[in-house]
């Protein structure tokens, strides 16, 4: 017994170097495995902000009080552009052209009714359609007006509007930088598409190019050979992924690593595992590239957007909050946000190590029949 396993433990290894050559031997396949784990990390987590940043605004003011001067000075880089002085009748044209994301209208008395104890309104104009933009610069714009507002009062010898001094304290990103959860959750997205688009065309080259009669011929198992495309995939996967966390993510991005990196390279191999497996059962239903391709992209687009990693999972409906943790990626993302950002032990994320360990072995197991038949049906 302990000699077929060490038997088959060589003929796994020997098959592992094959696949790992098969790699090496294709130059463009390595470069544009470590320009996904470069530069597009870096472009992505640079170029995709959540945050307000430059937001172009323009200021009504009806009042021309100290005031109203005082909120549209406020108004300053790197949050907003300097603010523009545009008219009532100027406020739809410029927002239709889309020259302003946000027009404040102040109206006239503004400044004495807030003094004689009234409470005044502002109209902020908002351009919805970058959604993100719009809610948080929306936000940043009425923090600024009652600061401003709150502060003129309290000069003036008035009673600040706000009763409770409200404090918050934001943990594990304090300064709110979107650069550090997009630079993490690319490399995970990463990690998932290279996993299911390597091992299910390493299937597929081995049909198109004949090798697959070999196999026929071999003393080798299904499981063999399966296990052979996953830790030589997986391996460069891994290596690939780590290095990027060190380097890109941490070295020129300077997003700190709060937890255990041991444990983050203990479940992304457990991670890795079950999408390879997921990658070599979406191969076994397609005969060519053009169909693997189209039969692997719309699960890389939902495993990709409804993971939890580009969006709340918290938002989602309760019925696909409940199908999504059947899948490694949403796992995965929960598993690494809490030990990437939170520090979190194996004593808090084992149950995403289990959950990930047993859907990749549901998914081996129902590869290894789908597998022998593809073989045989080669």
């Amino acid at each position: 017994m302990g000699g077929d396993f060490r038997a088959s433990l060589r003929r796994i290894q020997r098959l592992s170097v094959k696949e790992l050559r098969s790699l090496v031997a294709d130059p463009i396949l390595l470069v544009f495995i470590l320009y996904v784990f470069s530069v597009a990390v870096y472009q992505i987590a640079a170029g995709v902000k959540f945050e307000v940043e430059n937001a172009r605004v323009a200021v009504v003011d009806e009042d021309q009080s100290e005031l109203s001067r005082r909120i549209a000075s406020a108004l300053l880089p790197p949050l907003f552009r300097s603010a523009d002085q545009i008219g009532p009748k100027d406020i739809d044209p410029g927002m239709d052209r889309g020259r302003y994301v946000f027009v404040i209208e102040i109206p006239p008395k503004f400044e004495s009714d807030l003094l004689a104890g009234k409470k005044p309104s502002v109209q902020i104009n908002v351009d919805a359609t970058a959604m993100a933009l719009a809610g948080n610069g929306a936000v940043d714009i009425e923090n600024i007006i009652l600061q401003e507002s709150a502060s003129f009062l309290t000069r003036a010898g008035g009673v600040a509007a706000q009763p409770v001094d409200l404090v918050v304290r934001a943990k594990f990103n304090p300064d709110l930088h979107s650069v550090w959860f997009t630079s993490v959750m690319q490399v995970i997205n990463n990690i998932a598409i290279l996993s299911i688009i390597l091992t299910g065309a390493a299937l597929i080259r081995e049909r198109e190019h004949g090798t697959i009669e070999h196999l026929l011929v071999m003393p080798v198992t299904p499981l063999e050979i399966m296990l052979a495309k996953i830790i030589a995939n997986g391996a460069v996967i891994v290596g690939a992924s780590i290095l990027s966390l060190f380097i890109v993510v941490r070295g020129l991005l300077g997003v700190p690593i709060a937890g255990s990196t041991a444990l983050f390279v203990v479940g992304a191999i457990l991670f890795m595992f079950s999408v390879t497996s997921l990658g070599l059962l979406l191969a076994t239903f397609a005969r060519t590239m053009p169909q693997f391709g189209l039969l692997a992209l719309p699960v890389i687009v939902i495993l990709y957007l409804l993971s939890g990693s580009s969006t709340p999972l918290e938002t989602m409906p309760g019925w696909l909050q409940t199908i999504m943790q059947f899948t490694p990626n949403t796992q995965f993302v929960a598993f690494s946000q809490a030990v990437l950002y939170r520090g979190a032990g194996i004593d808090l994320v084992w149950p995403q190590m289990l959950a990930m360990a047993a859907i990749g072995l549901t998914t081996l197991a129902v590869c290894r029949g789908r597998f022998s038949k593809t073989i045989s049906a080669a």
